[in-house]
């Protein structure tokens, strides 16, 4: 519950969930924010962005991906606007960091929309011949202590893991070769857990220092960070980040440090966040327990962008 006290503002943007054109090209074709930010993508790329995406196949293409960014960052111009949203500091876990790089100013949105298509081809490459028998799970209902057992069960059968991403203090995301996923899924059943889904290729593992250095090498390296406009919080330990270069190292070590949620929103709190605003396609970081737990949460929806606007409607809050 948000305490009176706590009166400061967060926008988050979202881990990259599942992106389809079916669910969100009207809200490309019909909202100014975003259909202004797609004449700008398409300028940067030499060609049509909404073309791409609507005739690819799968559900993280690179179209996807850019689209994702750039809708994310449309909701929260919208947000700003519609819902009367003004941040006081920006997050992004995972995928969530492009766009947050962008709205706190420390990259311009056609570089970003560079990045992100160019990482995209990038991870495609790295995991056409590296890593393929890993994949990434998840699950809820396990306490840590829990789940570090079974993580020690499986060190001991000589069998490689790394923990992902701390989404809650039940909520885990692993990477593990696909050998051992039906033994994982087993054992979290066993302890009373909840498997979830489970992503390929893999994210968020100290394993991938040959792909830190490679995105380094390729894409990340090369751009200019300038000092962040608006605090951003990193989704690797909570830390607040003030400079360029930190917000270039914070996009590297997602390569090869696991995603804490639980940091930030440790951070936000001592910050005096009360409020946090979720602008994309989010089916997870606003609806954890330990969000809306804590704030109050503002889902800034492309299906709500689109809806039209009564007098006097409030915003859509998750409880």
């Amino acid at each position: 519950m948000r305490e009176a006290s706590r009166l400061g503002t967060a926008m988050v943007f979202p881990g990259m969930s599942p992106s389809r054109y079916a669910d969100v090209g009207k809200f490309m074709l019909i909202n100014p924010f975003a259909r202004r930010l797609v004449a700008m993508a398409d300028k940067r790329l030499g060609y049509s962005l909404v073309d791409r995406f609507r005739e690819a196949e799968g559900d993280y293409s690179e179209y996807a991906q850019v689209a994702f960014m750039l809708n994310s960052l449309a909701l929260a111009q919208w947000a700003e606007q519609a819902l009367d949203i003004d941040a006081d500091y920006c997050t992004g876990p995972s995928f969530g960091e492009k766009p947050a790089s962008v709205y706190a100013g420390s990259l311009p949105f056609d570089e970003a929309v560079w990045m992100t298509a160019a990482l995209a081809r990038c991870l495609d490459e790295f995991f056409a011949t590296e890593y393929q028998d890993v994949v990434t799970h998840s699950f809820v209902r396990t306490p840590e202590l829990r789940l570090a057992e079974v993580l020690a069960d499986l060190t001991d059968l000589g069998e490689w893991h790394d923990i992902s991403c701390y989404v809650d203090d039940d909520f885990f995301m692993v990477s593990l070769r696909e050998r051992n996923l039906d033994w994982l899924k087993r054992r979290i059943r066993g302890i009373g857990g909840l498997s979830l889904y489970t992503m390929r290729p893999p994210l968020h593992c100290r394993a991938f220092e040959a792909l830190r250095r490679k995105a380094e090498d390729e894409v990340i390296g090369g751009l200019r960070f300038e000092a962040p406009l608006l605090p951003m919080i990193a989704d690797q330990d909570g830390s607040v980040l003030r400079t360029g270069e930190e917000v270039r190292t914070m996009l590297l070590d997602s390569v090869t440090k696991p995603m804490r949620w639980v940091d930030v929103v440790r951070t936000l709190e001592q910050l005096s966040v009360g409020k946090v605003c979720v602008a994309g396609q989010d089916s997870l970081f606003g609806r954890v327990r330990c969000t809306t737990s804590r704030f109050e949460v503002i889902a800034a929806s492309p299906r709500l962008a689109l809806q039209p606007r009564r007098r006097g409607a409030g915003p859509t809050r998750i409880s």
